[in-house]
Order: structure tokens, then C-alpha cells, then sequence
């Protein structure tokens, strides 16, 4: 068994990024850090697509972006693997605990046995630390878990190889080489992830990503009431609520860690705009729990008048102004050298 130690986050991929690269010894990062650099902040309306019968919302880039961008802005070499057979997936996986490396992988969490039932619905795309093996039991470090706990094989590989949207395939991955880490590296790879985060929250083209998409959700939300009827778009605004604040964060909480990140970024890039802008994504995040707040209230029934719909959107627009205004700024930024 590995020296691993466990560390609790907020979100599941920053603590796999996080706890892996502490293992290997980059004792610097921290789960806003990590956010940061590997660009997580995101907002995307997948059109035509459904989960859990609900509008398909993200509040992050892609799974395994931010573990792949911090590792390359840092100069860690990665090794990532996706089995069609569940035999070499586990083959694999006890190789790598016999050398007692700790590895990330992606998981479903519907058939967690340790996720309280609340939790448990069809979403492909948990990730957790494998660090050991006793008693023929896995040894799992869960970022967002207090404590570490176990699994069977039996149970880790039904967990690896759940089906639906987004399946992991066995999917394993983790730092393969690390060498020391220079300052101008850190800053350079915060400079990178600020850009890309511009990019993707400012200049995707199509109505449905970034800031646009924000706007786009909340132009649907008035329409669900007449469209949908009061139940059923009841129900679409509890699933964007479990999307926000029970997905790993989701919106408010992924504002908060970036604002977080900037401010660790102002202090390593010694630069004040950086703390200012820091500010108008916590406002972000307040905005988000405001909006969670309100869809809760249309959900569970105390409130369904098309004004409480309304006011729902105009939280959203002026959730998408502030987003907007904030990443404008940061693409402004003169960074030294």
C-alpha cells in the first residue's frame, strides 16, 4: 500500500487532480489552483439531449479536462486507459496497486454503495482514487467523501463499467513522471487557463455555451410553464437545480472555487486587477444559490405563477451580465513577461 494521504474537495476531479499530484510531490497545488489551471469553469445547454428526463446542463468543461490541462500546463506527463474488457481493466488496475501507484478513475455513481440513496442517479462521470488493496478489497479515496472507504472488486467494477451517457469504459488514469515545477511554469500555465476560460465562456460560436448559454436557459425557463405545463416544468427546474448544487458544485460552487483561484492567482502573478475580478465571480456564485433557491421554491410546489418563472430567467440574465462582464476584464489583462 501506498503513502497516499486523502484530501477532501469540493468536486471530485479538482480532488483527484489535487491528491495525485500531492502524492507525487507537488506540494503547491490546491483545488482552486487546479480548477483554474485545467480552465473548469464552463456553462453549456446541450440542445436535444436529456438526463434524468431534465434539460442536459453543465457547469464545467468536459470530464478529465481540468486533471489534463492542469498535468500539461505543469509539465506532468499523464497515462490514461479505457478497457472494452472488464478483465484487463481490473488486470490493469491490480498492477498498478501492486506498484503501489494511486490512480484516478471514472466511475458511475448510481451504484455507489457508500453515496447516500439521494445521490445515486445515472451520472457517469464521478472520478475517485484507487490507493491500495486489503482484505481483497479496494482501498478508495473519494474526493468529496470526509473519510476514505472500501469496495469489492465486484462493486468498483460495476462502477467502471456503468452504462448510459458518458461511460466510463474501465477509464483509469494518472501522472506518470513529474519533475520539479519552476515558478515561471505556475505562472505561465495560470496565464494559459485564464485565456482558455476567456474563450470558452466569451467566443463559442452558437447560442448555447458561455454567457449566451446562460441567456438561453433563461429565455427556455419562461416558456416551460405554458409549453410544458406546471408539473413537468416543475421538474425541469429541479433537475437544473440538482445539475447546479448536487453534481459536484455545480453552478455556485464552481463560482466560488474560481474566484478562489484568482485570488491565489493575484498573489503568485502579483496582480491586484486579478483580486477585483475575484470579486464579481463570488457575486457570480451568490447569484447561482439565489437562482437554486428560486427553481427549489417552483419544484417543491410553493411557488408557480408564471411571475416566479420570470424571475427565474432575470436571475439567470443577470447572472450571464456578471459572468460576462468578469471574463471580459480578465481577457483585458496585460500579464508581465
Amino acid at each position: 500500500m501506498s503513502n497516499f494521504i486523502h484530501n477532501q474537495t469540493a468536486h471530485c476531479e479538482n480532488g483527484v487532480t489535487v491528491s495525485l499530484l500531492k502524492y507525487h510531490g507537488v506540494d503547491f497545488i490546491t483545488e482552486p489552483l487546479a480548477f483554474g489551471l485545467g480552465s473548469g469553469l464552463f456553462y453549456i445547454h446541450i440542445p436535444f439531449l436529456k438526463v434524468n428526463n431534465g434539460p442536459a446542463i453543465s457547469f464545467r468543461t468536459m470530464p478529465g479536462a481540468i486533471f489534463n490541462r492542469t498535468c500539461k500546463s505543469l509539465g506532468v506527463k499523464v497515462e490514461r486507459k479505457k478497457f472494452r474488457s472488464k478483465e484487463a481493466a481490473q488486470n490493469f488496475l491490480d498492477l498498478k496497486v501492486e506498484e503501489g501507484v494511486p490512480v484516478g478513475c471514472q466511475v458511475g455513481v448510481f451504484h455507489l454503495p457508500y453515496f447516500p440513496k439521494e445521490y445515486r442517479f445515472h451520472f457517469n462521470a464521478h472520478n475517485l482514487i484507487v490507493f491500495g488493496k486489503e482484505n481483497d478489497r479496494y482501498l478508495i479515496s473519494d474526493p468529496v467523501m470526509e473519510e476514505t472507504t472500501t469496495l469489492s472488486p465486484e462493486e468498483l467494477e460495476k462502477v467502471r463499467f456503468a452504462k448510459g451517457a458518458l461511460a466510463p469504459k474501465g477509464h483509469i488514469y494518472y501522472p506518470k513522471s513529474v519533475s520539479e515545477i519552476q515558478m515561471e511554469t505556475l505562472q505561465q500555465g495560470i496565464i494559459k487557463g485564464i485565456k482558455r476560460n476567456c474563450r470558452d465562456m466569451l467566443y463559442i460560436p452558437g447560442g448555447v455555451a458561455g454567457v449566451k448559454g446562460i441567456n438561453h436557459t433563461a429565455k427556455k425557463i419562461r416558456g416551460w410553464r405554458e409549453k410544458l405545463g406546471d408539473r413537468q416544468a416543475a421538474l425541469y427546474l429541479g433537475q437544473i437545480v440538482r445539475m447546479q448544487e448536487e453534481i459536484g458544485t455545480g453552478g455556485g460552487g464552481f463560482r466560488f472555487i474560481y474566484a478562489a483561484f484568482l485570488e491565489e492567482a493575484s498573489e503568485i502573478m502579483a496582480n491586484d486587477q486579478l483580486l477585483k475580478i475575484s470579486e464579481k465571480m463570488t457575486k457570480a456564485g451568490d447569484l447561482w444559490r439565489d437562482s437554486a433557491l428560486q427553481m427549489s421554491g417552483i419544484y417543491k410546489g410553493r411557488l408557480n405563477t408564471q411571475k416566479d418563472y420570470d424571475d427565474c430567467a432575470d436571475l439567470l440574465n443577470e447572472i450571464s451580465q456578471v459572468e460576462k462582464d468578469a471574463f471580459l476584464e480578465l481577457s483585458k489583462i496585460k500579464f508581465k513577461g
